[in-house]
């Protein structure tokens, strides 16, 4: 019997993702990740090519807690920043101030203000659980439409809220129905608040009110989380869940994991990249800057050690006050703060530096610079300022 020769069989073409999926992933030290998110955060070196409206985009938004912070944080990022530029934009309702992410105030633009909240509104509605005590016998959906009609008729402080809400629930607690109306509802501040030194007092409309557009159906997280490692990455799982405040995740990086590069940190946990996202050399050199308080570069990982030291873990922070802090080397280092009307006149500026540990020479005269740059510039001041370094805090 004569034996048919077998057919070669012709090994399938392998995709180079796919072929690096069957190595093991490599691993990512600490300066290595340092460099990589630093980088993302616009941070490494200024960008000249961003607009103000672009690089909110690319950031997925700036926390917003304060005023000033925003400044400061495209101060920190952007070649030539005019803080005059995001007031306009501000004014002309093409960036907003919103709740987002971690149940905190953040500066979006208007696409991501329509976006983003319908897909962390899932975390909105389990913080309303911390009040439910005080809402006890209170009917959310009527409650979002009376808040609603109320806003979009005239913009309305939360006392105001409060006081129309109560009268159709008065045995309510008064501050949890405008917490409820927070949590409900996509509230943006209006202007003039968040204006460069033209603020106001915090009133709200919705969103959609607000930019004469709906809110978009809720989203597939699968897009937000190419644009989270676009500029947090690489990054774990448990670290977009971080950012975002919210929870099962997985889903989507495993829907993703085939376009996607894997590394891992030093510990083993598995990091998820963009595959020819920026990751710089480790002994890339990273330039000082100053950031403000709540920066999302210190907020928006489950592992913040990229870029907190293990000895300074808790020193930005003193309860729920968040201090402004500044980077030598891509880490954090310390805490800085402007005191105006501070110096010799009413229109003097003070910038005091206070590092955790000891500065070399060059340090402290990369700091001076960076100071020097930021007072002189992005805070447009035509006065005087002075540049001090305080003693080594301990926080």
């Amino acid at each position: 019997m004569t034996k048919t020769p077998s057919t070669p069989v012709t090994p399938k073409s392998t995709s180079p993702l796919a072929k690096a999926a069957q190595r093991p992933a490599p691993v990512l030290g600490t300066r290595a990740l340092n460099r990589a998110t630093v980088d993302r955060q616009l941070l490494l070196r200024r960008s000249a090519d961003l607009s103000v409206e672009g690089a909110v985009a690319h950031l997925l938004g700036l926390q917003a807690q304060n005023v000033k912070p925003p400044y400061y944080a495209l101060a920190a990022r952007l070649e030539g920043f005019d803080p005059e530029a995001l007031s306009g934009l501000l004014a002309a309702r093409d960036l907003v101030r919103i709740v987002t992410m971690r149940s905190t105030i953040h500066l979006h633009t208007g696409d991501d203000a329509l976006t983003l909240r319908p897909l962390v509104q899932a975390a909105r509605d389990r913080e309303l659980h911390a009040f439910r005590k005080g809402l006890t016998g209170v009917d959310l959906t009527e409650l979002a439409s009376l808040a609603r009609a109320a806003v979009e008729e005239e913009p309305r402080t939360m006392k105001q809220l409060r006081e129309i809400l109560l009268p159709r629930w008065p045995d309510a607690d008064p501050q949890s129905l405008a917490v409820a109306a927070r949590c409900s509802l996509p509230l943006v501040q209006v202007t003039p608040r968040g204006l460069w030194r033209r603020s106001g007092q915090v009133a709200l409309t919705t969103v959609e009110h607000w930019l004469g557009r709906p809110s978009e159906p809720v989203p597939a997280p699968d897009a937000t989380v190419l644009r989270y490692l676009a500029a947090f990455g690489p990054a774990s799982v448990k670290d977009m869940q971080t950012w975002a405040g919210l929870t099962r995740l997985r889903e989507a990086f495993e829907r993703l994991r085939p376009q996607l590069r894997t590394f891992r940190d030093e510990d083993g946990v598995e990091l998820f990249d963009l595959p020819d996202a920026p990751r710089p050399d480790a002994d890339t050199p990273a330039p000082a800057r100053f950031l403000p308080e709540f920066d999302n570069l210190l907020l928006s990982h489950a592992d913040r050690g990229r870029v907190v030291p293990a000895e300074y873990k808790g020193r930005s922070w003193k309860g729920n006050f968040a201090y402004s802090v500044f980077l030598v080397d891509g880490f954090l280092a310390g805490v800085w703060r402007v005191e105006e009307g501070a110096g010799e006149t009413k229109d003097s500026a003070v910038l005091t530096i206070e590092p955790f540990g000891t500065l070399t020479k060059a340090q402290r005269h990369e700091l001076t610079e960076e100071a020097d740059r930021l007072l002189s510039g992005p805070m447009n001041r035509t006065a005087t300022y002075d540049i001090r370094f305080g003693t080594v805090v301990e926080r």
